[in-house]
Order: C-alpha cells, then structure tokens, then sequence
C-alpha cells in the first residue's frame, strides 16, 4: 500500500507560525513515517509553494490513497480540485487549524469536493488520523467491504 503525503504552500515554515504547535514539516514527516511504518504502509512525501507542481504530482502519482493540506490553495483552487477528483484513491484533506475559527474567507475549502472527508483542528494529529483512515479503507476494499 502506498500513500502520498502533500502539503501546499508556506507548510515548510510550520513551525514558525503561531498557533501551529511550533512542530516543523521535517517533524511532521519524521512522525507520520513512523506511523506509516508500523501500519505497513509506504508513504511518499511531497511539499510544494506551486500550484501547478501540486497538480502535476497527483496526476502523476500511482498509489492507494493521498493525505493533502492544500493550505491557502484548498480555498481557490479548481486545478488542484480538478487533479483529486481525478485521481482513484481515497483522499483526505487536513488542516492543522479549525477552518471554523479563522477568518472567513478561509472558512471554505474548494479542494475538500474532492476527497471523502476532511480533518480540520486537530493539530497534526490529524495527519495521522487521515493516514489510519485510508489504511482501514483499503484494507476494508481489499477485503471485499
């Protein structure tokens, strides 16, 4: 099982952001392995500040399932909903923030039409919880569920 891990612009500078848990994308990514790894899975990591570089690495990519935080591009971007809605995997959009509680053009995702659900607040606990989720739903296909 393969999973790509993405994350849209200004992500490299996570742990300077307030309100972010001053936890840097390298830490993320070190701790989402490790969960990768005791669930069996290959995961795959990518992080662009480019809109087209998100699109063209979900169009290119041949795996299972897609964790993204599109950051501000999940607000405006039809080419990166276009590319989810595109790509057969299960995918699921994360924001480290509550959407709900911040300003409120950032209140709606575009780019969430395009995957099967949505984590939103719970810290970069919520990476690992997407992760988890489309491991059990593959599993769950591979098993005829």
């Amino acid at each position: 099982m393969k999973v790509l891990v993405i994350n849209g612009p200004n992500m490299q500078l996570l742990h300077q952001r307030e309100g972010y848990g001053g936890q840097s994308l390298q830490a993320l990514e070190k701790n989402l392995q490790q969960c990768a790894n005791g669930l069996g899975v290959q995961v795959e990591f990518f992080a662009s500040d480019i809109e087209g570089e998100i699109v063209k690495k979900i169009g290119c990519f041949a795996g299972d399932g897609i964790v993204i935080n599109p950051a501000a591009y999940s607000h405006y971007s039809l080419a990166i909903l276009d590319a989810l809605q595109i790509f057969g995997g299960i995918k699921v959009e994360v924001h480290i923030t509550n959407l709900y509680k911040r300003e409120q053009e950032r209140q709606k995702s575009l780019t969430a039409q395009g995957c099967e659900g949505v984590i939103s607040g719970l810290g970069v606990d919520g990476y690992l919880l997407a992760l988890q989720y489309i491991v059990a739903k593959v599993k769950g296909k591979e098993r005829g569920k």
